[in-house]
């Protein structure tokens, strides 16, 4: 099976966004090897013609870009450069690592005015630190796209497991899932903790690569993100951002000190973990008051956690040995290293809107001597969820009780190896099922 493309859930915004009469020049944005080329690719399939331009490959072609901007002007030249027709409607032109040429982004906002009915794409790993020299490049003129790892939902899509996630999607509290089922749903989880959601290390997986494989395409896959690190800015030593990564690895999950994070100052360390959450290797959990909504409004960037891109480069980061884990039947993998903690907050991050960057946040007490904390806050419509996660099957509440008493809430929600249950104003939701927490908390 190699080489066979997966599906994913964009797969399907990707062509709604083909089909709409109004399409937007089209930036799809998200970390290297998330999948971003690959899904434009597939999307390819319903044009008669396809254009890939890769700035990285194709230096020269960035000169088309230089002074006075004439989208079908630049058509014209690629259509004679690639020998490919770029006709409005049957032509998708994608351009790809467009981070290499600026003015290629900046020319976005053409198409959109003067070439509008020309379906148009961009992508590039490193994007958003080119979109940083460009605040303005595009404003209501150019739609974003984000993209992640694959999700557990999708891992079982790819698995052949769709079924499953059906069930997963009609279970309640009232009506959980039959225990042979529930079961299976974990041991399935077990894999994707392990393997993570890397679409080269599924494809491997599903395609009937070994586990040991799957682990050297991870390592692979990490030495292509440290070697990143010499592009990302000449003022930071990729040393330090080396350091900084490592110091995010060994405390993901935990609150991030910045103070011994590398051999640095204060401020080359910030910059170092600025830029890490700019290539999407990072993503901060941020620390919030919780008094009202929005979440964001009362912020305290002081306080954050940073979780990893992915539980599986994440455990082979830590030199976590989970052979063992894969073969046994017992689900202690969720206790290493604060995975199950991890893997929750990537599978709420990749359940929003592919069109919306969601943020993510936590609570603590700010008393002297409290360890009371609530892992993640999630906002439905004019509600605050607080949820509370367990690597077991049981374990205190304390602090979600105590969290629910002081901002006067309805309910909050455990997440654990646990069956859907409800235990007064506590909704059990198992850790498979947290890709569809959403949905939920509507019923």
């Amino acid at each position: 099976m190699k080489n066979v493309y997966l599906h994913r859930k964009i797969d399907g915004e990707l062509l709604a966004w083909s089909k709409d009469d109004a399409h937007k020049p089209l930036l799809v944005r998200g970390a290297r090897q998330v999948g971003k080329s690959s899904a434009v690719r597939n999307l390819a399939k319903e044009f008669e013609y396809f254009v890939e331009v890769n700035f990285d490959k194709r230096e020269d072609v960035c000169a088309l870009f230089e002074g006075n901007i004439d989208p079908q002007r630049i058509c014209d030249n690629l259509s004679f450069i690639y020998k490919i027709p770029i006709v409005p409607g049957k032509t998708l032109l994608f351009f790809d690592e467009i981070q290499a040429c600026t003015k290629a982004i900046s020319s976005l906002r053409y198409f959109r005015e003067e070439y509008p009915e020309l379906h148009v794409i961009a992508a590039g790993s490193l994007l958003e630190f080119a979109l940083e020299e460009l605040p303005s490049f595009g404003v209501g003129r150019i739609r974003s796209m984000f993209v992640y790892p694959f999700s557990f939902e999708e891992f079982l899509m790819a698995t052949g497991d769709q079924m499953l996630w059906t069930g997963i999607v009609k279970a309640t509290s009232q009506e959980p899932l039959w225990e042979p089922v529930h079961n299976k749903a974990l041991l399935l989880l077990k894999n994707f903790l392990i393997l993570g959601g890397m679409p080269e290390v599924v494809s491997a997986y599903v395609g009937g690569s070994s586990m040991l494989e799957c682990m050297k395409i991870m390592d692979d896959l990490i030495l292509s993100f440290q070697d990143d690190f010499t592009k990302y800015k000449k003022r930071v030593p990729s040393s330090r951002i080396s350091e900084v990564f490592d110091s995010v690895m060994q405390s993901a999950g935990k609150s991030f000190v910045y103070t011994g994070a590398a051999e640095a100052n204060l401020k080359q360390i910030k910059e170092a973990l600025d830029l890490l959450i700019k290539a999407g290797l990072v993503m901060p959990v941020t620390h919030t008051a919780a008094n009202g909504i929005p979440l964001g409004a009362e912020v305290n960037r002081k306080k954050q956690k940073m979780l990893p891109l992915d539980t599986g480069l994440f455990q082979r980061i830590l030199g976590l040995d989970m052979s063992d884990m894969f073969l046994s039947d017992e689900f202690e993998v969720v206790n290493k290293g604060s995975i199950a903690e991890i893997y929750v907050g990537l599978e709420i991050k990749k359940s929003a809107s592919c069109y919306h960057r969601e943020d993510l946040y936590f609570w603590k007490r700010g008393e002297k001597n409290s360890n009371a904390e609530v892992d993640y806050l999630l906002q439905k419509n004019e509600e605050i969820i607080p949820i509370e996660v367990k690597s077991g099957k049981r374990g205190s509440m304390q602090s979600l009780h105590l969290f629910l008493s002081h901002k006067k809430l309805p309910y909050g929600v455990r997440t654990s190896l646990e069956n859907f249950a409800s235990y007064e104003n506590i909704r059990v939701i198992p850790l498979y099922a947290v890709g569809n927490i959403r949905n939920q908390l509507l019923l």
